[in-house]
This record gives structure tokens, C-alpha cells and sequence, in this order.
């Protein structure tokens, strides 16, 4: 039998005792820039300043208050589909995994890189590029996070020649079909991203083609057989300890998986923070806004590397988090609110996964002209 549905815990006051916190300055992370940037594609912003989604195979609620950072876990369902039964009716649900909290604590520093040092980083990054300095003053706290290789490298397949809200819809309807369900939440189901397994079997594709991945479906079941029948998830994941290099070699011998998607995977899940994804806005960027003489009339694999070069010459060893920070700014679909000031930029200014703006449709201004002879291995515009 299904199992009763959880609440949602939205604020620490109501369940005092079901939330954790940690201290995080909104200088070195803001929840609302970083969860709905285009980095990752499974956190919605459930009520006003609450962030739920997947992380490690558990359901969270996230909530940034002043110097403090609160987080709640949800128990899993059993395999029956029965949750563990609440205290009673009234009471706050009980539906709370009961994980080591030192364990919980490790999987959000590890996941946020809270260990990096960002306003020292902005500093940095300031005093070499006034550009940077004029951009990023009105965006603290903007990170790049340290996700799953497997989940990042197929999400990030999901992207070329699309937009945010598009990839989120695509990336819940994969995880409904073919991922664990984690628990209920009010009435919304939630799903575990799928095993690799999953996703590999041989009617994957067409499942894939039939939830509307298109020409996606082939190369995100291509590229999960690939890793499955080859270096498997954990070898994947032994890329961080690769040299940048290699590890993009690696990826980029999977189907659908061009240079600026691996180069993504490589900064937000293979710990090679010099990686800088480079699309024909960044390209353009680099040409216009900064005056580089790089490439010839089309993004190349040269032209790719060039542009990278450029940057980590420009902000040194952390250039892809340097890239990151005007991310989750144009285009965003939510409403200014007074912590989250109105961008002052134009989408041309934009230096990251500019074409993955929240709400965006493929063909609207801003987006690179010409819908066809992409790369069908992936380099297009996301």
C-alpha cells in the first residue's frame, strides 16, 4: 500500500526538533543564487526561502537565515511503501531520517565545498578583473557545487540546445520513470535520480523518447551503458583524483558528451575547479568584453581551449567558480526580493550557462542563432 503522505517542514519553528543548522555567512553561500543557477536541476524552492530536493539519495529542506544554515531529512519509505507511522495526528510527522547528524553535516559541507573560502576568492578574482569586481559585488555567496558524476554527467546531457525550466521538467520526469521513490511529500511524489542500471537497460531509449527527451534519449542511454559496461560509477568518480586533462578525454569519448558538457561535469562534479565551460555566449564574451583575440570564426575545440586558457590566465587556479558567480542572475523567473537584488546586467554579460536561464525559450533573444548543425556530440548551446 502507498504510504501516507509527509508534510512539507518549511520553517524550524514548527519542528524545532526535526532541523538542524551550521554556521554559513551569506558571503560564503547563497542558497538562492546557487540552488537555481543551472548547476543542478533538482531543487525547487518549496515555500518562500525553503529549498527541497535530492542529495545523497535522501529528500532535504534547506533554509538560509541570517548566519546560519538549517536542514531537515526525511525518512524513506520502506520497501512496502509504508513510512514509519507519525506520533499522531497533530503532532509534526516523525517522518525524519535518523542519519548521524555529523554524517549529515559532512554530505552539506562536502556538496556546498564549504571549506573554500569565497570572499577571499571574490578578492582575488576582483583585484585581477574589474569586470568581475563591477559583476559580482551585487552576488555573494555564490559557489559551484560538488555533485554526483553520474547524475551531473546525464543531466548535463539533458542541456544542449535547451533551457532551465525545460531541463528540470525533463530531469523529474527521468527520475519519476526510472528512479526509487524516496517518500511523498504533501502530494508530490519524490524520486532518487536513477541507478545507471536503470537507464541502461534496453528499452531505456524509447522510454527516454517517449517521456520527450528527443534526440537526448539516445545519448543519455548510450552514455550509461557506456559507463556501466566500462570504468562503472566509481571509476567515474576516480576521475576527481585524474588530471583535468585526462578526465575530459575520458568523458568526452561518451555519446553526446562534447567539450563544454564535459567541462561542466569536470567543474561541478570532478573537482577540477580550473575548468571553464565555454559556449558561443562565453566565446563572445571573451572576444568583446575582455578584448581576447582567440579562435577563428567558429568554437572550435582550439577556440575551446584558448578561452579557457584566457580565463585561468585571468583568475587563476579556481576560474570555473570565478565563471560561476554571474550564473544564476538574467533570466531567472522569480521575483526580486530585497536580498535578491535586480540584475544589472544585460544576458550579452552573463559569463556562464548563458543559455540556461530560467524560463528562456530556445530561439528567444540572447540565445545563439541558428538551431541547426549543432555538434550532435554535445557542443552546441546548452
Amino acid at each position: 500500500s502507498a504510504a501516507p503522505p509527509m508534510k512539507l517542514r518549511d520553517v524550524p519553528s514548527a519542528c524545532p526538533w526535526l532541523w538542524r543548522s551550521l554556521p554559513v555567512l551569506p558571503a560564503e553561500l547563497r542558497l538562492d543564487l546557487v540552488l537555481s543557477s543551472g548547476q543542478t536541476f533538482r531543487w525547487w524552492e518549496s515555500s518562500p526561502g525553503a529549498w527541497t530536493g535530492v542529495l545523497g539519495g535522501r529528500v532535504w529542506t534547506l533554509r538560509q537565515e541570517r548566519d546560519r544554515l538549517w536542514y531537515t531529512v526525511y525518512e524513506e519509505e520502506e520497501e512496502d511503501g509504508d513510512a514509519c507511522p507519525e506520533k499522531d495526528e497533530d503532532a509534526c510527522p516523525t517522518g525524519a531520517a535518523k542519519p548521524d547528524c555529523a554524517e549529515m553535516e559532512r554530505i552539506l559541507r562536502d556538496y556546498f565545498q564549504l571549506d573554500v573560502g569565497l570572499p577571499a576568492l571574490y578578492r582575488t578574482w576582483g583585484a585581477a578583473d574589474p569586470l568581475f569586481r563591477k559583476v559580482a559585488k551585487d552576488f555573494p555567496g555564490v559557489r559551484v557545487l560538488r555533485q554526483d558524476p553520474v547524475e551531473c554527467l546525464l543531466s548535463f546531457i539533458c542541456t544542449s540546445n535547451n533551457h532551465i525550466s525545460r531541463i528540470t521538467a525533463m530531469i523529474e520526469r527521468l527520475c519519476c520513470a526510472f528512479g526509487r521513490r524516496l517518500c511523498h511529500l504533501d502530494t508530490r511524489p519524490v524520486h532518487a535520480f536513477p541507478s545507471l542500471s536503470a537507464l541502461a537497460g534496453a528499452d531505456a531509449e524509447a522510454r527516454l523518447r517517449a517521456l520527450g527527451f528527443g534526440y537526448r534519449a539516445k545519448f543519455v542511454s548510450g552514455s550509461a551503458r557506456a559507463i556501466a559496461e566500462g570504468l562503472g560509477a566509481e571509476g567515474l568518480c576516480q576521475l576527481r583524483a585524474a588530471p583535468y586533462a585526462e578526465a575530459r578525454r575520458v568523458l568526452c569519448a561518451l555519446p553526446g558528451v562534447g567539450t563544454k558538457v564535459a567541462d561542466c561535469v569536470c567543474l561541478m562534479a570532478l573537482d577540477k575547479a580550473e575548468a571553464v565551460p565555454v559556449d558561443t555566449h562565453v566565446w563572445r564574451i571573451a572576444r568583446q568584453r575582455y578584448g581576447a583575440v582567440l579562435g577563428g570564426k567558429s568554437l572550435t575545440p582550439r577556440a575551446h581551449q584558448e578561452i579557457g586558457d584566457f580565463f585561468r590566465k585571468l583568475w587563476g587556479p579556481r576560474a570555473g567558480w570565478a565563471q560561476a558567480v554571474s550564473t544564476p542572475i538574467p533570466g531567472s523567473a522569480r521575483a526580486p526580493t530585497p536580498a535578491m537584488p535586480t540584475c544589472p546586467l544585460s544576458p550579452r554579460q552573463v559569463l556562464f550557462c548563458a543559455d540556461l536561464r530560467k524560463g528562456q525559450e530556445p530561439g528567444s533573444r540572447g540565445r545563439a542563432r541558428g538551431g541547426r548543425g549543432r555538434d550532435s556530440r554535445g557542443d552546441g548551446p546548452p
